[in-house]
């Protein structure tokens, strides 16, 4: 209210007003008391004089002096005012108002102690004794130069305090009501001063509700015409920038539309103020997001963030390329810092490279990977073959036994391609899970009973640790077990004999995480980011038996119960395999 020019003329005007009256008042009414003041204290003194010469006589002419309060209550009776006689050391010899034995030494009353040094002396203060304020007078009583005592006169003030106080108050009712009358013309004279700006300013509002832009009509007043004449300039040039943009932002959002790549822009302070729609394919918003959420929210990906910030800070163009664990899309992003144009700003490209990645990924597993696995049983079949076509056929002890080993390779074969398939399957969602609550510690224990006996040729213990009250996982007990049971089978193949295999869960907030550790041979540190992938075998794995397909397996199944599986090793002192997967939520 108070930022309109109308209040900002009207409350100083008004104000300025009252406190003038109210001063002047003031001042007009300290003036009068002073002067009735002034005229009290000259007559007091003058009758205080005129006692003083007559007591002379009275106190020279009696040494003794006695009680002169007879002659001081006839003095109050001509003069209207209370007397007081006191002798030169202060004491009261004769007083009109009160018993002069009882009072206290008067020689340190200010009027007594001004009339010593000056001849005359006044003082105006609270008078305990009558309980109201007073004025006293105090004039010596001398005879031939010598000093003989004071003759003391006083009046109460009560009147023309009373006075003064009664001609503040009707000053300051004049005021306010002065200033009421003010304040109201002042109204009036500032809201018609200012309604053609109240206009204008309406009409402007009412445009930008109705996000019109129009000129607005010429009001009266030299003022506000110039006003509205550069105002409607002003419209003008605004219709034609407006319009300009208009068509440059249709221009832009056709081509973000249909572009395959995923665009997005953030201002200085890392809120997205941009995504085209394959950017938001990519990185769905969130569901209750402002208007302009932050990158964080948006994107949720750490190296995303990363090289977001180093463009910001370096303003040079970063890039990195990486895979959306939810989505399993291999992302290619490049931050472009937009400089001079919009300073501050970042613009983001994502280019989706995980059909390539996929063909790649065909490429080089059908390639690399299967002619490794297939090469040694193949070699092997090719051998026996060989060795039975040279004559092993007519030996049937012999023949028997290659036949076994060709059986055992065709068997490796089919178990390969059988856990090629499981894995395809899964890989294209076309393994549904049956998710139910499921205990961990019943999790662990099935799997242990499951392997239990093989552990024991082997010559191994197996042991199974849990926390208490763990809460349960949602889960698909039999792909769950698969990931368990796969993950024991390879801790006891590279267990030496007398060694320990170890199933353990625990909670970490929200997670239940579930371990299996050996005390085996290891795994080096430089393959613990590629145990997972299909068909890797660790260098002291190639030799065994196994199609390097059951981590793989198992990571895709825990991912798909949205958790993670990770390593840790030291190599010669055992390796722990953990994965983790969301727990229920308590019931409340």
């Amino acid at each position: 209210m108070f930022s309109s020019i109308r209040w900002r003329i009207l409350i100083p005007f008004t104000v300025i007003t009252m406190l003038s009256f109210i001063g002047l008042g003031i001042y007009l009414s300290e003036i009068s008391f002073q002067t009735q003041l002034g005229s009290l204290e000259t007559r007091l003194t003058e009758n205080s004089q005129i006692i003083s010469e007559i007591l002379a006589a009275k106190l020279i002419g009696d040494p003794e002096k006695g009680d002169l309060s007879e002659q001081a209550r006839r003095f109050a009776s001509i003069t209207g005012a209370r007397v007081t006689i006191i002798d030169n050391a202060g004491v009261v010899l004769g007083e009109s108002d009160l018993d002069a034995a009882e009072m206290e030494n008067h020689l340190n009353r200010p009027e007594i102690q001004e009339a010593i040094s000056k001849g005359a002396g006044s003082s105006q203060r609270y008078s305990e004794t009558v309980k109201f304020e007073m004025l006293y007078v105090a004039v010596p009583i001398s005879v031939a130069g010598e000093q003989l005592g004071f003759s003391r006169l006083a009046l109460p003030l009560e009147e023309i305090i009373e006075s003064r106080n009664q001609y503040r108050q009707t000053i300051i009712i004049a005021s306010l009501a002065t200033g009421g009358i003010a304040a109201a013309l002042g109204f009036i004279i500032a809201s018609l001063g200012t309604k053609p700006i109240r206009d204008l300013t309406q009409e402007a509002e009412d445009m930008a509700e109705l996000e019109q832009i129009s000129s607005l009509p010429i009001h009266n007043g030299q003022e506000v015409r110039q006003l509205t004449k550069a105002f409607n300039i002003l419209v003008e040039k605004l219709q034609f920038q407006i319009q300009s943009l208009r068509n440059e932002r249709s221009t832009l959002n056709a081509i973000l539309r249909q572009m395959t790549d995923g665009v997005l822009i953030t201002d200085e302070n890392g809120n997205v103020i941009l995504m085209n729609r394959a950017s938001k394919k990519m990185f769905p918003p969130p569901e209750e997001s402002s208007s302009k959420p932050s990158l964080a929210a948006v994107l949720r990906q750490h190296d995303l963030i990363e090289i977001w910030r180093q463009c910001a800070t370096t303003q040079k163009v970063q890039s990195t390329t990486i895979e959306l664990p939810r989505s399993g899309l291999l992302i290619n992003s490049i931050a472009i810092p937009l400089g001079r144009d919009l300073p501050g700003h970042v613009l983001m490209l994502f280019q989706d490279l995980t059909q390539i990645r996929k063909l790649e990924t065909i490429r080089r597993d059908f390639i690399s990977n299967i002619s490794h696995e297939l090469r040694t049983p193949l070699a092997s079949l090719k051998a026996l073959t060989e060795t039975l076509s040279a004559g092993a056929l007519e030996d049937p002890p012999a023949a028997r036994r290659f036949l076994y080993r060709m059986e055992t390779e065709v068997d490796a074969l089919t178990q390969m391609v059988s856990e090629l398939l499981e894995l395809s399957r899964i890989e294209s969602d076309q393994v549904p899970l049956k998710l139910k609550p499921v205990s961990p510690k019943k999790l662990l224990v099935k799997a242990k009973e499951r392997l239990g006996a093989q552990a024991e040729r082997k010559g191994l213990e197996i042991k199974v640790e849990y926390q208490n009250k763990l809460p349960k996982v949602l889960a698909d007990k039999t792909r769950l077990g698969q990931v368990l049971v796969n993950l024991i089978h390879n801790a006891i193949k590279f267990t030496p004999e007398g060694g320990k295999v170890t199933l353990s869960a625990s909670q970490d907030q929200d997670m239940i995480h579930f371990s299996v550790s050996d005390t085996g041979i290891g795994i080096p540190a430089e393959d613990l980011t590629r145990i997972f992938e299909r068909f890797y075998k660790t260098d002291p794995a190639r030799s065994g038996a196994g199609t390097g397909l059951g981590l793989a397996i198992a990571r895709h199944l825990v991912e798909s119960h949205d958790g993670r599986i990770w390593a840790e090793s030291t190599p010669g002192q055992g390796s722990t395999i953990t994965f983790s997967i969301p727990a229920l939520p308590a019931k409340s």
